[in-house]
Formats: structure tokens, C-alpha cells, sequence
């Protein structure tokens, strides 16, 4: 799964590649200073793996990760080719959700491409030029089916949809708030992303009332998105210190939980993951990644096919009763402990045993 960090040039978003991922990434004081995308692969935090790890104290202990991928500055008039506008646009196009980065620190030294700083106007240029690529791709579509639409139902009712969803996008709206997109198939939009809105401050801003911030909060909440605020600058200031010394300038600044983690943890929500464990034995304690909903034999089939293949049942214990008991032979004991088929929905936190036939 992949998350794409955009916004306007020079709003911060290779520092916050890099707080992210203790990663490099170019950083300069000039629009498109990143032309091919930075790519990463990073952990994501969970106090539940780390819980595990200490308790069966196994040779490797292996987290679920996410694909960060830090894409270049978009500007008024990319969906027109303006910037490199159409390379940037399709890289947006490959990720699954967006981290959209909003500048709200001033910094004299580094230019806007707009000459001002302002959070609700920069997100409206971002949501427009999205909502113009998405016009021309459902145009193209349209023209596309409504050659195929002579004579086969299944594409007249596609094209009527299409043609509603164009006059929405037409009236400035996203298509994530369009009714009909499920009925709508194999369409790559980029309004339909699911998005996470970071507002980039500086040191000043952190720690306080953020009411010069409150007309973004507002905006963002009106889209019904989460608004996450940090400093990216600080942020990757402190994924470059030892874990002692980033505690330590951590507290001072305030900073319950780094930035970093809010991110990731709040990208693996957009993205409707979760997490299930293995463990019990010396070798490895390992987080696995799924889409909620997912089914056990589907979840087996992450670990190994013939886990799904031959799929006979999952041994069951939920993460919260392991911490209340202790050990497993604990929770087994307390009847806690669950033999779950086919059709049993794998929850966050489960710890599982799988059972199958080779």
C-alpha cells in the first residue's frame, strides 16, 4: 500500500519524506527541486509488536510497513501541463491515499509560489488542478463508452453514471463525495483518494491554541478529513538523534507522540488496514498487513498460499486478554483462547495460530 505525500512546491514535503522515513531526500529553496519521485519503505509503529517482542524475546522482529512516496510539487496549472504537471499528476495517480502537506510557517527564506502564506487557498489550487485531471479522465471515458454503449445495457448504465459524475466534478466537487462511484468500475481518480491534510508549522506554532490555524481545521473537518499538525522541520530534526536524546528533546518541546508516528499510524488508517500477529516461537514475532473485512483462510494466504490452500482453522487470541493474563497458556486457561473456521473476520490485534494441511 502506498501513501503520497503532495502539496504546492516549497510547503515542506521531502523534509517530511524524511522525518518519516529517516531517509534522505533533496531539499532546496526552489519549486521542482524534486522531479522523480523519493520512495520509501517504513515501519509502522505499534506499542502491541514491541509488547510481543519483549515477551518472547524471538531472533528477528518484523513490523507492517507502508510505501512513502515524497511527489513533486504541484502548481497551478498542472493539469495543463504547467510544472511537469502531467508526470506529477500520474504519480499521484499510483498511490492508494494522499498525505497532503499545507505550508502555515512563514520562513522570509523560503519563496511561496504564490507570494503569500494561505493554508485554505493553497488547498483549494491543489483540489482544483486534482478535480481538472479527474474532468479530462472521465471525459476520455465517456467518449470511450458511450461508442460501446450501442446496444449493451451494462455500458448505457455506466455512461449515465459517468455523465452525473461529470457535472459533479464540473460543479468543483471531489469525486470521494460522489454517491455512485462504487457502481462505477476499474476508475483511478484522483479525488476518490482517501486524504490525510498535515499542516506544516514551525517551532513557535507547537504547543500552542493553533487559532490562527482554526480556519484550516475548519476547512479540513467541512471534507470530513483528519488535520494533523506538526513542525516537519523539527520533526526531522529529531529522526536523526539516538532514541535517548530524541526522548529527551521530545519532552521538552512538548511532543507527546512524534509526528512521525501520528502519520503513519493515521495513513494506515486511511488506508482501512490492520494488523493481525504471529508469534510463540523463538524465531520471529512478525505484524502482518490486511484490509479490514479480510477473511482467515485470505489472511493465511498473506503469510504462505498453502496456508489458504489448506486452511483448517485459526487458533485465536485477542491482544488485549494476552496483555490482561500474561501468556497464552494464561488466557487458555481462562477460556479466552478461540478456534475460529473459514468464515471468521480476522480483527486488529489478533494473534494467530493458523492450522492447515499441506
Amino acid at each position: 500500500m502506498k501513501l503520497g505525500i503532495i502539496g504546492l512546491p516549497n510547503v515542506g514535503k521531502s523534509t517530511l519524506f524524511k522525518a518519516i522515513t529517516g531517509t534522505q531526500a533533496e531539499i532546496a529553496n526552489y519549486p521542482f527541486c524534486t522531479i522523480n519521485p523519493n520512495i520509501s519503505i517504513v515501519p509502522v509503529p505499534d506499542r502491541r509488536l514491541d509488547h510481543l517482542c519483549q515477551l518472547y524475546q524471538p531472533e528477528r522482529c518484523i513490523p507492517a510497513v507502508l510505501e512513502v512516496v515524497d511527489i513533486a510539487g504541484l502548481v497551478r496549472g498542472a493539469s495543463k501541463g504547467e510544472g511537469l504537471g502531467n508526470q506529477f499528476l500520474s504519480s499521484i495517480r499510483e498511490v492508494d491515499a494522499i498525505i497532503h502537506v499545507v505550508r502555515c510557517f512563514e520562513g522570509t527564506n523560503i519563496a511561496h509560489v504564490d507570494g503569500s502564506i494561505n493554508p485554505i487557498r493553497d488547498i483549494e489550487t491543489i483540489e482544483l488542478e486534482l478535480i481538472l485531471s479527474d474532468l479530462e479522465y472521465v471525459e476520455r471515458r465517456i467518449n470511450k463508452y458511450s461508442r460501446l454503449a450501442k446496444g449493451d445495457k451494462i455500458f448505457k448504465e455506466q455512461l449515465e453514471i459517468l455523465n452525473n459524475l461529470l457535472r459533479h466534478l464540473e460543479e468543483g466537487k471531489s469525486a470521494h463525495c460522489f454517491p455512485d462511484l462504487p457502481l462505477l468500475t476499474d476508475l483511478h481518480l484522483l479525488t476518490s483518494k482517501p486524504i490525510l491534510y498535515v499542516a506544516n508549522t514551525d517551532e513557535q506554532q507547537l504547543g500552542g491554541d493553533y487559532r490562527e490555524l482554526e480556519a484550516l481545521q475548519n476547512k479540513v473537518a467541512e471534507k470530513q478529513a483528519e488535520l494533523i499538525i506538526i513542525s516537519a522541520e523539527i520533526e526531522a530534526e529529531i529522526a536523526d538523534l539516538a532514541e535517548e536524546e530524541r526522548q529527551l528533546f521530545s519532552a521538552e518541546l512538548g511532543l507527546s507522540i512524534s509526528g512521525q508516528k501520528q502519520i503513519i499510524q493515521a495513513g494506515y488508517k486511511l488506508l482501512n488496514l490492520l494488523s493481525f500477529f504471529t508469534a510463540g516461537g523463538s524465531k520471529e514475532v512478525r505484524a502482518w498487513t490486511i484490509s479490514k473485512g479480510t477473511k482467515a483462510p485470505q489472511a493465511a494466504g498473506k503469510i504462505h498460499s498453502d496456508f489458504e490452500r489448506g486452511f483448517i482453522r485459526a487458533e485465536v487470541t485477542a491482544f488485549e486478554d494476552l496483555l490482561q493474563y500474561g501468556t497464552i497458556n494464561a488466557v487458555k486457561e481462562k477460556g479466552k483462547y478461540r478456534s475460529e473456521g473459514k468464515e471468521y473476520i480476522v480483527q486488529d490485534g489478533d494473534i494467530i495460530l493458523f492450522r492447515f494441511n499441506v
